[in-house]
């Protein structure tokens, strides 16, 4: 196994074909959640520290996060803020998904070490038409600059484009929060009744991405659907011309995005929303982001790209006229 992971934000590992987003240093073999913190070097402890002013005075109320072995400054949070150690979020995931029930994939950290995350396949793939598989994920994050509770949340990747899909029912219904407040122990059991309700989610998913494939839409119906996605609120002429730009590489990725091109899905709203997904993870051009793969990564998953990918599957279940339960 490899250790020289790079230190500048991307302290990662993967198993595996390299992975989608292109980061991470390649192991043998897939990995304990124990085992895949020591590799991707994310054993560092984070710890908070009193904030003083010029002269010594202490900012009451107020906290700095600091890593211990870097000093560096992660966030600032109140006193009620309770530290949850990488080592702990990554053992409660292995308590939360069970021991030998998923394959650790990745794990790595964003920035400075302020976002942590740690990819876990789950088995059982998804077929949506005849061949199109998705693969199902679990991800869980957490930070440490004070801006993000510990999440799991699910994470479906169509396997022939490598697309990470969004599909949130209802206000990420497939989310586990935990608040940085207490013992995240304690909150174990909630959180597994969660996770189970959750799960159903893929069940939703299979039968709803099915649903789309069967729904054949022309080109003025998926131009239509791209223009609304694109167009929805007034912009200046000179946003118009980029807007048209994204539009037509959408409607070239409908025609001829990787896998789109399949007999049985060919020309159907599921390819129409995979555009979507292969621009957003592949091709999009993010304003104000330097363009490298961490910040890519930390994009699609947080940003700008997850809400656009949210955005786009309300409106092409609308138009597909497909209803979901969104309990």
């Amino acid at each position: 196994m490899s250790h020289n992971l790079n230190e500048n934000g991307r302290r990662m590992f993967y198993t595996g074909e390299r992975p989608w987003h292109g980061l991470g240093t390649k192991v043998e073999e897939p990995l304990t959640a124990k085992e895949a913190i020591e590799v991707s070097k994310l054993d560092y402890t984070v710890e908070c520290q009193p904030i003083y002013l010029s002269g010594e005075r202490e900012i009451e109320s107020r906290l700095a996060i600091v890593r211990a072995d870097t000093q560096a400054v992660l966030g600032l949070v109140s006193e009620k803020y309770k530290i949850v150690q990488n080592r702990d979020a990554f053992s409660f995931f292995d308590t939360l998904v069970g021991e030998g029930q998923a394959i650790y994939e990745s794990a790595g950290a964003l920035g400075l070490g302020e976002r942590v995350w740690i990819m876990a396949k789950l088995p059982d793939d998804i077929i949506v038409g005849k061949d199109d598989v998705v693969e199902k994920y679990l991800i869980l994050t957490t930070s440490h600059d004070g801006k993000s509770s510990v999440k799991v949340y699910f994470s479906p990747v169509r396997v022939i484009c490598q697309n990470t899909l969004n599909f949130s029912f209802s206000q990420r219904s497939d989310c586990i929060n935990i608040p940085h407040l207490g013992n995240i122990n304690s909150k174990i059991d909630d959180a597994r009744k969660v996770l189970g309700i959750s799960i159903n989610v893929y069940a939703q998913f299979e039968r709803i991405a099915n649903q789309l494939a069967d729904v054949k839409l022309n080109t003025a119906q998926v131009e239509a659907y791209y223009n609304q996605l694109l167009f929805g609120q007034a912009v200046e002429d000179k946003e118009q011309k980029i807007l048209l730009n994204q539009r037509n590489d959408l409607l070239a990725l409908f025609e001829s995005g990787k896998g789109n091109d399949k007999a049985d899905i060919k020309h159907s709203a599921w390819t129409t929303y995979n555009a979507v997904t292969e621009y957003v993870d592949h091709h999009r051009t993010i304003r104000g982001v330097k363009e490298d793969a961490t910040n890519r990564l930390k994009n699609i998953w947080f940003g700008s790209g997850a809400s656009l990918k949210r955005k786009a599957l309300d409106g092409i279940l609308e138009v597909a006229e497909i209803k979901v339960n969104k309990k």
